[in-house]
């Protein structure tokens, strides 16, 4: 349930000068937020399904780029004795392409292998983890990355530990030393790290699936409450990251690094998950695949397949390649979250339901001047790589471009960036003075207000790879907790 709902992008958070404005009627019911659950067919497959996507330059190794792809929807900490993990039968991709045709140039795959010490415990550790060697830790998982490009596929590295879950102070002491034990340096000056972590997105779930009365607006609604601040919804809730550090050359389709206004240092980055066609069931149990791969799950920018594509297109959606989504321009340019936007309260200022291209360019070719790709309609989160990073991780502007921090979203996307608040906006033409001036879009007030009261993080980020903050343990009792950033 992640991204943000239908209903969420419907949402108000105007300014004090519009508070007394009355809602026009209540929400349609919701759909899952985020690429958690955001398909049918996938919300039934956790271990595939891509959650997040983030890539940045990174700010302390600027002349390298991280990615990071996350997996499985709202992971319980507490989830024992069989602990969320990646899937061994499942393959991870992630994919860049660097020339503009929607089209991977470089993929870095994952592959994950599960094994179990003692078959005749039903406990994942029998004792205190003390080390990635430590003989009480039953049930391990190693995995592999393969570069594949067009000179062929070079294993990177295999047998490269996972570190364990964060399970509680008994069993998982000294966990940050565990997760760091696990980062791995790979040839070519690449850094990479797999494992459980908290989930760095935010959002206000709860309020948004209860026909978007948004906490902070709660007195606009036809049944009123009190307002209040925005609670994260994934707050205490954990995500399975895979975080690639590598160096800009590995990734530029000449090699080499490149000044903002060249065109060769725009990136474009998604990641997916894939399973074989055959899933067989055994009388003993056990699982046998066979047959052709086939995609069941991709990311680029966010919140699309949440909000911008129909239900009855999702699980198609989710097949394709970028290369071939002009097929779903439709959906961009007659956005159905802004007709709920333009229904749903009168204080706005109607944005346009058609015609929209500004779309079109932020989220298929790329805004020019920022991170232009060319014509080829396509979803990627796309990188200029030429634009160095304006502030430590965690520490950018959560509005990215829309406020003038070039170096934040929709130029790749960091872990503060506040895409929920940003996407809410884009879509009720409620541009920053900074877009408005570099596309000429309208900037309408108050819809460049727009956001869910909710505008931080519930765990503050790492300064260092793999930067995103240690998952809770299963031991920690976390219940939602307002999180109201000014």
């Amino acid at each position: 349930m992640r991204r943000i709902a239908l209903a969420l992008l419907v949402v108000l958070a105007v300014a004090a000068a519009v508070a007394v404005a009355l809602v026009r009627g209540p929400a349609p019911e919701a759909s899952r937020a985020s690429s958690h659950r955001e398909a049918p067919l996938i919300s039934n497959d956790p271990a595939a399904d891509n959650t997040d996507l983030y890539a940045f330059v990174s700010p302390d190794a600027p002349n390298t780029v991280t990615i990071i792809a996350n997996y499985i929807p709202l992971e319980q900490p507490a989830g024992g004795p069989n602990f969320a993990s990646f899937g061994d039968d499942v393959r991870y991709e992630i994919k860049v392409d660097n020339n503009g045709d929607g089209e991977e140039d470089v993929t870095y795959r994952f592959r994950f292998h599960t094994t179990t010490g003692n078959p005749n415990t039903f406990l994942y550790n029998t004792g205190p983890i003390n080390t990635l060697s430590d003989a009480d830790w039953n049930v391990r998982q190693t995995y592999s990355v393969t570069r594949i490009s067009k000179n062929g596929s070079e294993v990177l590295g295999t047998n490269i530990p996972v570190p364990p879950v964060n399970i509680g102070p008994r069993s998982t002491p000294g966990y940050d030393a565990l997760a760091a034990a696990a980062i791995a340096s790979l040839p070519g000056g690449t850094k990479v790290f797999a494992g459980q972590r908290d989930d760095p997105f935010y959002v206000d779930l709860g309020s948004i699936f209860d026909l978007a009365g948004l906490r902070p607006f709660n007195s606009l609604h036809a049944i009123p409450l009190p307002d209040g601040a925005g609670v994260d919804g994934v707050g205490g809730y954990n995500t399975h990251s895979i975080v690639l550090q590598v160096p800009i050359k590995r990734l530029t389709r000449d090699h080499e690094l490149h000044a903002a206004d060249n065109p060769k240092a725009v990136i474009g980055v998604y990641a997916t998950a894939s399973r074989q066609k055959v899933r067989v069931l055994k009388d003993d149990g056990g699982v046998r695949n066979e047959s052709d791969w086939v995609q069941i799950s991709r990311l680029g920018e966010p919140l699309i397949n949440e909000v911008v594509i129909p239900r009855g297109k999702k699980d198609l959606w989710n097949t394709k390649d970028p290369s071939d989504d002009a097929q779903f321009l439709r959906f961009y340019r007659s956005p159905e979250v802004t007709k709920l936007e333009n229904g749903l309260y009168s204080a706005l200022d109607n944005a346009s339901e058609s015609g929209r291209d500004d779309l079109v360019a932020i989220l298929l070719t790329g805004v020019p001047g920022l991170n232009f790709t060319g014509s080829t309609k396509a979803d990627l989160l796309r990188l200029n790589t030429g634009i160095a990073p304006t502030a430590a991780v965690g520490h950018g502007n959560r509005l990215g471009v829309l406020s003038g921090d070039l170096a934040g979203f929709p130029n790749g996307r960091r872990l503060e960036d506040d895409v929920v608040d940003i996407d809410l906006r884009a879509f009720a033409e409620g541009y920053g003075s900074f877009l408005h001036g570099l596309l000429g879009l309208p900037n309408r007030s108050p819809n460049n207000l727009l956001g869910d009261g909710v505008d931080a993080n519930d765990r503050m980020f790492r300064a260092d790879f793999p930067y995103i903050a240690t998952p809770f343990s299963g031991y920690e009792a976390v219940p939602p907790t307002p999180m109201g950033g000014p």
